[in-house]
């Protein structure tokens, strides 16, 4: 697969022979890893340590939930830098190559992976330490046509992961906005439901592209 230079179609992308394009990218295998160690990087961001209550984060093995999984790069990542890892993507395709893979990791690796819907996460209430996405929290929206059903959606996802993570677990999120006011809408998704934080993006005029949101869990 080259470097793609259009936006991916979801899940027609991502299913059958492109899910074997998309494993066997070297480009793209080398993006997510990448993408991952910054996400790594921002979750020990020390502006983030002052976001609501101040806190640093411990070497200990944190439960890494990491969404829109895919095949799996970002997980590896993930765990070869210690965290306990559960990679969530909706599409059978990525997980069942994900699996496959992890088949040959060490025994040792502590990743595991499940096939689930965003919205429908099959985990416990104050389960997960931290959670990262990487270029996966944009399909969410996919389905939907009007600003209401964006709202409406991010909002429920939004509270989903409020209820799963624990107080003061920390979310990296990469996405792309298309523009200014979807910019907004991400953010605000958040901070409208019990996440402080703020984004990262590469300057400072920027309304679109690749866009880092560095969030916090406040604790009722």
């Amino acid at each position: 697969m080259s470097r793609k230079t259009k936006k991916p179609k979801f899940p027609e992308s991502y299913q059958g022979d492109k899910a074997e394009e998309y494993n066997q990218s070297r480009w793209m295998e080398r993006n997510q890893k990448r993408t991952a160690l910054l996400c790594i990087q921002y979750l020990y961001d020390e502006h983030l340590d002052n976001v609501y209550h101040h806190d640093i984060l411990r070497d200990l093995p944190y439960l890494m939930l990491d969404l829109g999984c895919g095949t799996g790069f970002s997980s590896e990542i993930l765990a070869e830098n210690g965290f306990r890892v559960i990679g969530v993507d909706i599409l059978k395709d990525m997980i069942y190559k994900a699996k496959q893979k992890k088949i040959r990791y060490e025994k040792d690796t502590h990743i595991e992976y499940v096939q689930s819907d965003i919205n429908y996460l099959p985990f416990k209430d104050d389960s997960i330490d931290h959670i990262i996405s990487i270029s996966a929290y944009n399909f969410i929206i996919d389905p939907t046509t009007t600003s209401k059903e964006k709202i409406i959606r991010l909002t429920q996802t939004a509270q989903d992961l409020n209820a799963i993570i624990k107080d003061h677990g920390r979310l990296v999120l990469e996405f792309y906005p298309n523009d200014e006011q979807e910019l907004n809408l991400f953010k605000s998704s958040f901070t409208n439901n019990g996440f402080d934080g703020f984004m990262i993006k590469q300057n400072p005029n920027q309304k679109s592209g690749q866009t880092f949101l560095l969030l916090k869990k406040i604790k009722e």
